[in-house]
């Protein structure tokens, strides 16, 4: 030791543990690095430490105090442990006898965040695609520092505290020495700089909130749920860092008319008890009708024509190839028809007197309302034939 320890921690040779401890504690907040940063103070801490690990250790006091070294049996380094616990691992994988190296300061630019915002369009503009106009709230770059963060005439300066380092040293004892660590600084938070003169119009993060106006293409395909992606159109970084992405979530609205099932479009029609008899032909509307602004564009199929076969029953489908909605990765769906036969509730005299004379010809005047068994499932056919052996 080149200064009696005791002398170092300013107590008495017949102090105890807890005043041995007492003195430590204050001198180390007084000379600590995080709190004094002058290189002298910090030597001045390492000696104080060293001291304290002789006094707080009863063999290294007892040691000393007969005249001899006490880290002269630590670890086998003899007169020379001054050893710290990094410099030891900087021994062992490279790191020289040199300060310990710490990933520096961290940038002030960083990319901004992505962006989500949700419409709602109509089943035909999801089904073949529109453009769309958006007015978005978002963080752009501030127009005044331009992303710096400083006022106009000013610029960041080297944090006094960590001297740009971004990190601050901290020390700790352990039984192989001081154990040193490294963390952000404070009084900078990590970035190596502080803004004496913020920007007034940003407050030093170098971006405002602005609404703007963008235009977006919707594929012909989607439906609920599908994120349209806009690259680079979110949100500007702090520092005016580049911009996150922006994501369009689409909704789609109930339609009047049809339905949709993936790429398919499902509708139910209403035909009469005599139409579903004899057959007939219907004139429908399409989907792409509800885009047609001008009633006379021929260039757009606004109707088509459904053939209802005779004798027809209610529920039955009918399946119209290529008339659903184009899928995202090519093709389109089908339309199905859903025919419901419709019985009338009030008959004039004329119209009941016609209905018997059918029911006489057909011989339905007494239906003997037959009862067709159910359709057993698999399971029921199988206990069936066990039952059976």
């Amino acid at each position: 030791m080149s200064q009696d320890p005791y002398d170092l921690l300013g107590v008495d040779r017949d102090a105890d543990g807890d005043a041995i401890k007492k003195a430590y504690r204050k001198l180390a907040r007084q000379y600590h690095p995080d709190v004094n940063p002058d290189p002298a103070s910090q030597e001045r801490f390492k000696e104080i430490s060293r001291a304290y690990e002789v006094l707080s250790d009863p063999q290294k006091r007892a040691a000393y105090d007969r005249g001899g070294d006490p880290f002269g049996g630590v670890g086998g380094f003899g007169q020379g442990a001054g050893f710290s616990f990094t410099d030891i691992m900087d021994a062992f994988f490279g790191g020289g006898a040199g300060p310990t190296q710490g990933r520096g300061p961290r940038s002030r630019v960083r990319r901004g965040q992505d962006a989500l915002i949700r419409i709602e369009v109509d089943l035909a503009e999801a089904a073949f695609g529109v453009t769309r106009e958006l007015k978005v709230d978002t963080a752009v770059v501030c127009g005044t520092c331009h992303g710096e963060g400083a006022a106009p005439g000013s610029k960041p300066v080297t944090c006094e505290t960590c001297r740009g380092a971004g990190e601050v040293a901290h020390v700790q004892r352990s039984f192989l020495g001081e154990v040193r660590t490294l963390r952000p600084c404070a009084a900078c938070r990590g970035f190596g700089t502080v803004i004496p003169d913020p920007c007034r119009e940003c407050s030093g993060d170098g971006r405002v909130r602005s609404r703007r106006t963008l235009t977006v293409k919707i594929p012909a395909g989607v439906d609920t749920g599908t994120r349209v992606q806009l690259t680079e159109q979110g949100e500007v970084g702090p520092g005016g860092g580049p911009p996150g992405d922006l994501y369009v979530e689409i909704g789609v609205a109930p339609h009047e008319t049809f339905t949709r099932q993936g790429d398919d479009l499902h509708c139910t029609v209403t035909v009469p008890m005599t139409a579903a008899a004899l057959g007939t032909t219907l004139t429908l509307p399409t989907l792409e009708a509800d885009l047609v602004a001008d009633p006379d564009d021929t260039e757009v199929e606004t109707e088509f024509e459904l053939e209802v076969r005779a004798g027809t029953q209610s529920g039955s489908e009918q399946v119209l190839r290529g008339r659903g909605v184009p899928g995202l990765r090519g093709g389109r769906g089908d339309l199905v028809v859903h025919l419901v036969v419709e019985t009338p509730t009030r008959l004039d005299p004329r119209q009941e007197e016609l209905l018997r004379e059918l029911a006489a010809i057909r011989g339905e005047e007494q239906p003997s309302g037959q009862v067709r068994p159910s359709q057993k499932s698999v399971f029921g056919r199988l206990r069936d034939a066990f039952n059976t052996h």
